[in-house]
This record gives C-alpha cells, structure tokens and sequence, in this order.
C-alpha cells in the first residue's frame, strides 16, 4: 500500500514537472551525434529522438546536474555530467541484431538497475545490471523512465551525500 501511493505521487510530481517544460527539441552539438540519429531507421530514430528529448528535460529540471554533455562512446549516443559529475554516464542505442528493441545503459558498476529493478519490475525490461529494453512498438513509460535518468545523472551527487563520516 505505501509503495503504490509513493510511487503515485512519485508520477504525479514528475508528470506535473515535465509539463512545465515546453516541447522543444535540442539542436544537435555535435555533428557525429547527429549522424548517429540520422543513421537509425525512421521508426527507430523517433523513439531515439523522444528518449534524448527526456534526458534533457530531467537535466534541466534536476537540481545540481548543469549542462548535459552530449558525444559518442562505444559508438552510441551518450549524456554525461562533465562540468557538475553530480551522474553517472547514460547510453542510449538501438542494433540491427535485434530491430524490434532499443535500450538505455547504465553504468554496471552502479546500483542503478537494480534500484529500477526494484521500483520497476513492472514497467520495464532490463538487461542484467546494465540496461532497460524497450520495444519500438510501445509507447515509453515516462514517468517511470524521468526518475531512472534523474537518478543516474545524480548518482554520483547522491553518493557523495549519503557518506558516512569516518
């Protein structure tokens, strides 16, 4: 019973945050992120494009993140902190072995998803500690994905908070 009403007011906050923020779409800084987007099938590219939409809006609406650095690693399209590292680095990709599904990494060194896991096991699917798979068919659960990228890009700033003093 607790579990449900947080995580409805958890949704509710989140819902009534993002609808401040006016649609708009961030121009491209880097023109090798650009063509990575541009590479990706028409279908595939709008999912992509509405996933990096929102980790812009949860950077700007998130306390202590700053600007988002967008750039290539591993050849995916990747947000890091740089200038505050308040966050750990998310990945998002989609692959030609498996055209059906795209998905959002997560550093496997963290606790991130299995925190999702916890909070999410009916939301998403994931791959083991590292990812959230989602299906081009299927509409992205907002809410639910503003709180994981609000969560990686402060996980570093969380952890600094909650040291123990020695």
């Amino acid at each position: 019973m607790q579990v449900a009403l947080g995580r409805t007011l958890f949704k509710l906050a989140v819902s009534q945050l993002l609808a401040h923020w006016r649609v708009f779409m961030k121009a491209f800084a880097d023109p090798a992120v650009e063509a990575r987007f541009s590479a990706y099938p028409p279908p595939v590219r709008k999912k992509m494009l509405s996933l990096r939409d929102l980790v812009f809006k949860v950077a700007a609406a998130t306390d202590g993140v700053g600007e988002i650095q967008e750039t290539l690693k591993w050849g995916e399209p990747a947000y890091v902190t740089a200038a505050s590292k308040s966050g750990s680095t998310i990945r998002m990709d989609w692959k030609s072995k498996q055209p059906e599904q795209f998905a959002l990494y997560f550093n496997c060194n963290t606790n991130l998803v299995d925190t999702f896991r916890t909070l999410f096991r009916d939301d998403f699917n994931f791959e083991g500690n590292r990812a959230l798979l989602f299906n081009i068919s299927d509409d992205l659960p907002t809410d639910e994905l503003a709180f994981c990228i609000g969560a990686s890009l402060t996980y570093h700033a969380q952890k600094r908070q909650v040291k123990p003093k020695a």
